[in-house]
C-alpha cells in the first residue's frame, strides 16, 4: 500500500451532470502515475484543522495508462464540506496533496468466472477504470455485467463510452437501470437487484461480485447475492459516505 504524498495539479475540470464534475489531476513529480483498475486516493483539503477531518477518499475514474495524471468523478454533497470546496473553491491550476494509490478493491489476477460489477452513482468509477484496463491490454475474461443504477438518464456517468464499450469488449454487457425514468426511456427499469437475480436466476455461474456504491445498496446486494448461495469471498465491496 502506498502511503506517500504528493503534490498534485489539477489539470482540466468538466461538469459531467448538473451535480457531478469530472477532475484530471497530475502528479508531476513522477513521470508514471502506477495504480490498479479500482484503488483509491485520499484528497487533503483545507477544510478543517484536523488533518483526519479534511482526508477525503474518491476511487480513480480512469485506467492507468502510464502517465501521471488520473481523473476522479465527483458529485456535490448537499452540505458536504469537501465537495462543497471542491465545486467552489478548486480550478485548473490549483495544487491539492493526494495520497495514493491505495486500496485493495482489485480484479482478481485470473478472470476464470463471471464478473458482476454493481453500482450506483459514482461508485461505476472503478467499474469504468477495470473495464477499459482489460479492453485495452486484452485480458482474457469470462462474461463481465455493469449493472448501474441511477435516478434519472440524465444522471448516468460515461453513458455513451460504456454504449461504445459494449459494443468492443466481447463479452461486456452494460445494463443502466433507472428508478424514476421519464418517458421514453427504453432501457430496465427499478434497482440493481432485479437485473443481476435475473442474470442468474437461469443458471447460477461462478461468479465475483464487485458492489461500489452507498451503504444500503452494498447490504441488500450482499444480502441477496448470499441468499442465492454464493459465499462471501465472491464478494468484494467498496463503500461510498
Amino acid at each position: 500500500m502506498q502511503d506517500n504524498w504528493y503534490t498534485g495539479y489539477v489539470t482540466r475540470i468538466v461538469q459531467e451532470t448538473h451535480n457531478t464534475r469530472r477532475f484530471w489531476i497530475q502528479i508531476r513529480e513522477l513521470e508514471r502515475f502506477d495504480y490498479k483498475p479500482g484503488q483509491f486516493v485520499t484528497l487533503d483539503l483545507p477544510i478543517h484543522e484536523e488533518k483526519k477531518k479534511r482526508w477525503r477518499s474518491y476511487s480513480i475514474a480512469s485506467a492507468p495508462d502510464g502517465t501521471n495524471e488520473f481523473e476522479l468523478v465527483i458529485v456535490l454533497l448537499e452540505g458536504g464540506a469537501g465537495t462543497t470546496y471542491l465545486f467552489n473553491e478548486v480550478g485548473v491550476g490549483t495544487e491539492i496533496p493526494v495520497k495514493g494509490p491505495l486500496g485493495v478493491f482489485t480484479l482478481p489476477q485470473v478472470l476464470d468466472r463471471h464478473l458482476f460489477l454493481i453500482c450506483t452513482g459514482t461508485g461505476v468509477a472503478p467499474f469504468r477504470a477495470m473495464a477499459h484496463h482489460i479492453h485495452t491490454h486484452q485480458i482474457p475474461h469470462q462474461a463481465i455485467h455493469l449493472i448501474y443504477g441511477c435516478r434519472k438518464e440524465c444522471d448516468l456517468l460515461y453513458a455513451q463510452e460504456l454504449w461504445q464499450l459494449e459494443r468492443e469488449l466481447e463479452g461486456f454487457r452494460y445494463s443502466p437501470t433507472l428508478s424514476r425514468c421519464e418517458d421514453g426511456w427504453t432501457g430496465k427499469k427499478g434497482y440493481v437487484h432485479l437485473i443481476y437475480e435475473e442474470l442468474l436466476g437461469v443458471s447460477k455461474e461462478p461468479a465475483y461480485f464487485f458492489l461500489c456504491g452507498w451503504k444500503n445498496m452494498i447490504d441488500e446486494a450482499k444480502g441477496r447475492i448470499l441468499g442465492m448461495g454464493y459465499d462471501r469471498h465472491d464478494i468484494h465491496q467498496e463503500l461510498y459516505g
